[in-house]
């Protein structure tokens, strides 16, 4: 197939840089979104979200004409959609009520040939009910479930794999996973992502990639999960677990990962549930890790109220949180285990509390009552400081005086 036009359905930390990184290609990309800022903005040449490097490179391809967007699907020669898959209830049930909306938003432009790939990180057997979905709004045409190799659409799943701070790098040099509904699909995408790919692609089938994507992050979140639990072991023993983990790890197959305030972003702090609610008897391991990192908040906030509670002859005490991204040097706060201890520390009526976070403009409702300042804009008389996350910014500071709970080991 000729790929001239793509259309990428989700303009977020993924679907904006792979659609930038698809226009510099040299091909000519739709990028939609219901987000109408988001759309205004990047129109206009600037972004919506940080990420390094990413200004200017959509910058460059709004001004070639290379890339536009719009809040409606476009007719092009392949989809690329890259909408959030958050779960819903107490039991962690996966919502694909984002990408059902795109399969109807994108349904009534298909034509014969076309291309469409998912990049949604979602639970196995979703490819196929994204063909499913359009294979019932479209009886004209033909999908992979019913006529394989001679469907007249092609579906597969491709998960990205990129690190947050490092997309523009990473969506270029990463090996990428491609899942076809049948060996034509697989050859489809595969010339999609070659357009931009330097790393390799592999193909699979569509559950292989799916579980693929899951499996990498449910990797992660159980080592994340085994680094927080010990340093909950080592408060208990009066041990500097970031000293503990430094020994260990002069082990030569040990590597032991770092703790933190718990886990966040879309992909590791959600991922594995998706494989739970698929396996909940026999995902016992990836269910318990995945336990251990949501208590790490309540746990980090237990410490937090105990060092409020121990300040005493100061009347109100002023406490400065830094950073609520879930991860440094990014401002994305899904899912974000420090925005959720923060938030819940600003529920204190009896304290002055102060948000310091470079990579945001504002608050978000949950922190409506504190005071987002700068760095150098901090009170000379804070009495507790915690550190949630370990922004370049704050880790050229020297340690505060008073009291201190840094979660990421950068003051001690």
């Amino acid at each position: 197939m000729t790929i001239r036009t793509v259309c990428v359905i989700g303009l977020g930390y993924i679907g904006l840089p792979t659609a930038a990184i698809l226009a510099k290609s040299g091909v000519d990309v739709i990028g939609v979104d219901i987000n109408t800022r988001a759309v205004d903005m990047i129109n206009q040449g600037s972004v919506h979200i940080v990420e390094p490097g990413l200004d200017a490179v959509v910058r460059d391809v709004v001004v070639k004409g290379r890339l536009r967007a719009n809040a409606n699907v476009e007719p092009a020669d392949a989809f690329i959609i890259a909408v959030p898959t958050p779960f819903k209830g107490e039991n962690h049930e996966p919502d694909l009520s984002y990408i059902q909306a795109a399969s109807e938003a994108l349904a009534g432009v298909l034509k014969r040939g076309d291309l469409v790939v998912l990049e949604s990180t979602s639970p196995v057997g979703t490819t196929e009910k994204l063909a499913a979905w359009l294979a019932d709004m479209r009886p004209d045409l033909t999908f992979p479930h019913q006529s394989s190799d001679n469907a007249d659409v092609c579906i597969a799943y491709c998960p990205e794999r990129v690190l947050p701070g490092k997309v523009l790098e990473e969506l270029i040099s990463n090996d990428r996973i491609i899942g076809g509904l049948s060996d034509r699909c697989c050859v489809s995408a595969e010339q999609l992502y070659n357009l931009f790919v330097k790393g390799s692609c592999f193909s699979t089938n569509a559950r292989t990639a799916e579980m693929a994507k899951l499996t990498e992050n449910s990797f992660r979140d159980i080592n994340i999960a085994f680094a927080n639990e010990l340093s909950m072991i080592c408060q208990e023993l009066e041990i500097d677990v970031w000293h503990l983990i430094d020994m260990a790890n002069r082990h030569p197959r040990v590597n032991i990962l770092q703790p933190g305030p718990g886990v966040g972003g879309h992909c590791i702090a959600v991922d594995p549930w998706f494989i739970v609610s698929k396996s909940p008897n026999e995902a016992r391991l990836i269910r318990i890790a995945r336990e251990v990192n949501d208590f790490k908040p309540e746990w980090v906030l237990e410490r937090i109220n105990n060092a409020i509670d121990s300040i005493v002859g100061v009347g109100r005490p002023i406490v400065v949180c830094y950073g609520l991204a879930f991860k440094a040097d990014i401002d994305d706060l899904r899912e974000s285990p420090a925005l959720e201890i923060a938030s819940r520390v600003s529920e204190r009526t009896d304290i002055e509390l102060y948000i310091v976070e470079p990579n945001v403009d504002c608050l978000p409702p949950s922190l409506q009552s504190a005071h987002l300042v700068d760095i150098d804009c901090i009170p000379s008389n804070v009495d507790l400081h915690v550190l949630l996350v370990d922004h370049r910014e704050f880790k050229v500071m020297e340690r505060p005086q008073g009291f201190v709970v840094d979660t990421r080991g950068v003051w001690r």
